[in-house]
């Protein structure tokens, strides 16, 4: 019988899961089960009987796991990980095609496959970061500033905090000022003036916005998506269609690379769903580190 460690966060999402529940239903598919809350001190305190870790929680969970094995020794045991989705956006599990009912996706761990995932290093900064979704500046750092002050007056109903974050989205990209940007990616420089731009590990960021939908986390290579001025409009225009649930399909700038070199005169600036306050202009460096994490996902 294999031995899991779980890692929930119970506060995460709209609170639909409790930790007897998830207990339960984790030992009802044949796994023996350890529990642990990411609110309580000491939750990092892994056995080395355990097999896996199961976070139970949003993006900003597996962020918190992730960091703790990034400090490991690679001597040490390297723990893979199974997701319950259960916070707002969810975009690591949904890159995964982790989703459907919870039952289903413990079941699935069975005869689940071991999936490569890659992170993102960022240098230049006062602290040196990584990344697992994306890195990026302009529009996007800027929502996740006044989703902050805001974010007491939404409540906890998933759907009405994405269609709120996408609508005050468009209304930052209608305002916003574009800013010149030095990037060389892998050699090639890709110099002009951005509203944003997303160095992307998976699919999607924030409020489910699929940017690079042909991404995999798993390549050793980053997709960098690209908003320029002249492509303000045509962003809004997306924005509004994803408000709608409209079913146009939009494209914009992408490139591949695996190294980055960014400078940039603005002041916004994220790793994942953080946004930092780094001194202006900005000058990073971003690299991939492949396959440093493993997620169980579904075999085929």
């Amino acid at each position: 019988m294999k031995k899991a460690t779980l890692l929930h966060n119970p506060t995460a999402g709209e609170n639909d899961f409790t930790k007897t529940e998830l207990l339960d239903t984790i030992k009802k598919q044949g796994f023996d089960v350890s529990y642990a809350s990411v609110k309580k001190d000491d939750w990092d305190k892994f056995s080395n009987d355990t097999d896996f870790l199961i976070i139970a929680g949003g993006d900003g969970t597996v962020r918190r796991v992730a960091k703790v094995l990034m400090k490991r020794e690679r001597i040490e045991k390297q723990y893979p990980i199974a997701i319950l989705p259960h916070g707002t956006a969810n975009n690591i599990a949904g890159t995964l095609k982790i989703d459907g009912k919870v039952k289903d996706i413990v079941k699935s761990w069975q005869t689940a496959t071991l999936k490569r995932f890659d992170i993102g290093k960022v240098g230049g900064l006062k602290d040196q970061t990584f990344f697992l979704e994306a890195f990026g500046l302009g529009i996007f750092p800027r929502l996740i500033k006044v989703m902050e002050k805001m974010d007491d007056d939404i409540g906890d109903d998933v759907d009405q905090k994405l269609k709120v974050a996408q609508a005050v989205l468009y209304d930052i990209v209608l305002n916003y000022k574009p800013q010149k940007c030095k990037i060389v990616a892998d050699g090639a420089e890709y110099s002009g003036r951005y509203i944003m731009v997303e160095v992307m590990n998976t699919r999607s960021i924030g409020p489910r916005l699929e940017l690079a939908p042909n991404g995999d986390p798993g390549d050793g290579e980053f997709d960098v998506v690209l908003i320029s001025e002249e492509d303000q409009q045509k962003f809004g225009l997306f924005l509004l269609n994803q408000l709608n649930e409209g079913q146009e399909t939009f494209s914009f700038t992408t490139i591949r690379a695996k190294k980055l070199e960014i400078e940039w005169e603005g002041k916004d600036l994220h790793v994942d769903d953080e946004r930092l306050k780094p001194e202006s202009p900005i000058r990073v460096s971003v690299e991939i580190l492949p396959g440093m994490l493993e997620f169980m996902v579904a075999g085929d």
